[in-house]
C-alpha cells in the first residue's frame, strides 16, 4: 500500500487527507489539534488506513520522532503534502531529510499562502534528486466587486489536481492583481 504524509491534513487539507484515503492510500497526518483529528478519523470510510501524528511541527525533535516512527509503522512515504507555516522553519527540511534517508522517487507537494515568493522558497527548498517538487500556491477569488480568499473546499480540490495532474506549480484562485486581494 502506498503512504502519504499530510502536514496540516485535519483542517483545511482534510479533504485531501479524505481523498488520498479513498484512493488507497495509508495516510500519517500530522495535526496539533487532537479534536480536529478525532473529527477526520470519524469522516473517513477507513479508520485503519490513518496514523495520526499529534505533534507541534516546530519542536524537530518530536517531528524527526513521529516522521520516523510512521514509516517504521507503515513503510516508506511515497507523497507529502505539506502546509507549513514559516514559523516552523526546519520542518520541511527534517521531513525530505527522513523520508529520503530511506527512499528515492517521492514526491513533495509544497502548499504555500498567497503572498509567498516561489522562486525563492524554491531556492531554499532545493529538491535532492530523491524526490521529485511541486508547488501549489494559495491565492484568492474576485467576485463582482468583492475578493476573498479561499474555501478550504477549494483549496483541496486545488491540491488533488495539482497531486493528479502532476503540476510543477499550480496557483489556486488568483494572485495578480495584488492590490485587489481581500483584506
Amino acid at each position: 500500500m502506498k503512504h502519504a504524509l499530510v502536514v496540516g491534513g485535519t483542517g483545511m487539507l482534510s479533504r485531501v487527507s479524505l481523498w488520498l484515503i479513498d484512493n488507497g492510500y495509508h495516510v500519517s497526518i500530522i495535526a496539533r489539534n487532537a479534536e480536529r483529528m478525532k473529527q477526520l478519523l470519524q469522516e473517513t470510510s477507513s479508520e485503519s488506513r490513518v496514523t495520526p501524528l499529534l505533534v507541534d511541527y516546530r519542536n524537530n525533535d518530536e517531528l524527526k520522532e513521529e516522521i520516523n516512527r510512521t514509516i517504521k509503522e507503515n513503510g516508506d512515504i511515497d507523497i507529502v503534502v505539506a502546509w507549513i507555516h514559516s514559523i516552523a522553519e526546519n520542518a520541511l527540511q527534517i521531513i525530505a531529510n527522513e523520508i529520503s534517508k530511506r527512499k528515492n522517487n517521492w514526491e513533495l507537494f509544497h502548499i504555500l499562502g498567497s503572498s509567498s515568493n516561489l522562486d525563492e522558497i524554491k531556492k531554499k527548498t532545493a529538491a535532492p534528486t530523491s524526490y521529485v517538487y511541486y508547488q501549489v500556491q494559495l491565492g484568492f477569488k474576485f467576485e463582482s466587486t468583492r475578493s476573498r480568499w479561499l474555501t478550504d473546499k477549494e483549496i483541496s480540490e486545488g491540491v488533488i489536481e495539482a497531486i493528479r495532474k502532476k503540476k510543477k506549480v499550480l496557483i489556486i484562485g488568483q494572485i495578480e492583481p495584488w492590490e485587489n486581494r481581500p483584506n
